[in-house]
């Protein structure tokens, strides 16, 4: 290299999907047949009116051009309506709402817009790999705050106000939660809006998995003065196997929307019309569609608890989102070592708990974005080694 990195890179690593994906894709040239159940990447397709609505908008003249940096007002629209009818939550498209090109762009350009170097971030553990990458590549300080087992994932506030909070900006929640699928209720949200206020922190919410396996979708703007000091994410991404499209959205007040977008409009060109006008289609997929969609997810549930029993685990069945998190059997050392060993002699693609964080350290996690035929050879696989 003629130049060396930026200083900021040296606290980031490459994404830990990205370098075991990787390693997966190698095994398979090799000719290994690789179940992989470790990422969260929807298998299943978009609803029939989503993809033929990107065909027939991608074949019409004038909408290959650059678009507008808030998105068209059709599908700001659509996302406003989808909320009202999915949370109950009554969003001004106008000035509420900005389209994202996926949530996890909202992660970054939410760090960009509110935080300054020295500034805190208070983080979940395990939590999301993207929140504390984001925070310090800003020149920001990730401070880890627990979610455990035995408080069912959720923060502990009275814990976390004996803290010195002076420096913290951001507290990033998820719920339902990755990697746990563990929900929040409307009681825990107000507990959080109410810690906002008095802390003067900006409460980020994001929430993409709420529709998977989730009989009770909640918003942070369910609970009151939730706008004052919150943000939430959503995205299409899982919620309608929309992944490799890239559409997600941020919620909230004019002013914390008006400074992200300030940050996006420097980044990116906008998004492709027809790619827009699809996800107004897909966010009237019907609530069947949805069901429909669940049936399988639960199907699939069934299947890798079998799983997890073969492996002597133990976990929730009642969780929402698209992953089954577990715990290991005490007679595992070294839960890392044991998935590796899955993966090069029985063909199986598992994710270690503790790449989330430290409290995951003795958990797995699963995911259920496989068909049914292949979660069960993972099964048979698992039976046919352990013998």
């Amino acid at each position: 290299m003629i130049i060396p990195p930026a200083s900021r890179l040296s606290q980031v690593e490459e994404y830990y999907f990205s370098r075991k994906l990787q390693e997966v894709r190698r095994l398979i040239s090799e000719g290994r047949d690789i179940i992989n159940i470790g990422i969260g990447n929807p298998d299943m397709f978009p609803s029939q009116e989503t993809v033929q609505t990107l065909s027939e908008q991608a074949f019409l003249e004038g909408n290959h051009g650059y678009q507008p940096y808030r998105g068209i007002p059709d599908l700001r629209k659509a996302m406003a309506d989808w909320y009202q009818r999915t949370y109950g939550v009554t969003v001004d498209s106008t000035v509420q709402l900005l389209p994202l090109i996926g949530s996890k762009e909202g992660i970054f350009h939410i760090s960009m817009a509110f935080l300054n170097p020295g500034d805190r971030v208070l983080t979940p553990n395990p939590g999301y790999l993207a929140y504390p990458a984001a925070a310090r590549i800003v020149g920001a300080e990730p401070v880890f705050y627990d979610l455990t087992e035995k408080s069912n994932w959720l923060p502990n506030l009275d814990a976390l106000q004996n803290n010195d909070l002076s420096r913290v900006k951001i507290m990033w929640i998820n719920y339902p939660h990755m990697p746990t699928g563990a929900v929040a209720n409307i009681a825990a949200f107000q507990q959080l809006v109410a810690f906002a206020r008095r802390h003067h922190i900006l409460i980020c919410h994001d929430n993409p998995y709420s529709l998977i396996l989730n009989p009770n979708p909640l918003s942070i703007f369910n609970a009151d003065g939730a706008f004052d000091c919150c943000l939430e994410l959503n995205s299409l991404s899982k919620s309608h196997n929309m992944a490799g499209w890239r559409i997600g959205m941020a919620i909230g007040n004019r002013d914390y929307i008006d400074a992200i977008l300030k940050v996006k409009s420097n980044l990116d060109s906008g998004m492709f019309l027809p790619l827009q006008k699809a996800a107004v289609s897909a966010l009237q997929n019907s609530a069947e569609w949805h069901q429909q969609q669940n049936q399988q997810y639960s199907q699939r549930k069934k299947i890798v608890c079998k799983l997890l029993d073969s492996l002597n685990c133990s976990y929730q069945k009642e969780t929402a989102g698209m992953f089954v998190w577990a715990k290991a059997p005490d007679h595992i050392d070294d839960v890392e070592v044991f998935l590796d060993e899955l993966l090069y002699e029985a063909g199986i693609f598992i994710a270690p708990g503790k790449i989330f964080g430290s409290n995951g350290e003795r958990f797995i996690r699963v995911s259920l974005c496989a068909p049914e035929e292949r979660l069960q050879q993972a099964v048979e696989r698992i039976r046919k080694w352990k013998s």
